[in-house]
């Protein structure tokens, strides 16, 4: 199966150091990169973790080999999903607009981009990436 991981899913991941399911394979928008590592370079700003652990997500996450995507039909989409969900800017939309052009579901662990993505999308648990067993994406 594969799954866009939206940035909070993702920072799960390469917090925990989890490993997904050999037959899970990980997709992401090109952007996800640069938002994970602001987002450690602000967490250890803020004394929350040290460089030391900041470094080590971000190898973890290199070695999820996590595929990122952007070309123009993606940015297209994610113009349409901003413009159709009335946000202020395309960043979150472009998650939805990978999983409908690329992935089997949705992976986040906000309840309210889950409720507005799932109009468009498919959701999966954050658990599903893990274990097999877990219940399979919603529509």
């Amino acid at each position: 199966m594969r799954y866009v991981i939206a940035l909070d899913a993702a920072l799960r991941l390469f917090r925990e150091r989890a490993v997904p399911t050999a037959a899970t394979s990980l997709i992401a928008p090109t952007l996800l990169r640069s938002q994970t590592v602001t987002h450690l370079y602000a967490a250890a700003r803020r004394g929350e973790i040290d460089r030391g652990e900041a470094g080590a997500q971000l190898d973890h996450m290199r070695t999820l080999n996590v595929r990122l995507l952007g070309d123009r039909v993606l940015q297209r989409f994610a113009w349409d999903y901003a413009e159709k969900l009335d946000w202020e800017d395309t960043f979150t939309a472009e998650y939805i607009a990978l999983t409908r052009l690329q992935a089997d579901a949705l992976v986040t662990l906000d309840p309210a981009l889950a409720r507005a993505a799932g109009a468009h999308v498919p959701i999966a648990t954050y658990e599903t990436l893990l274990d097999r067993t877990a219940a399979q994406p919603r529509a």
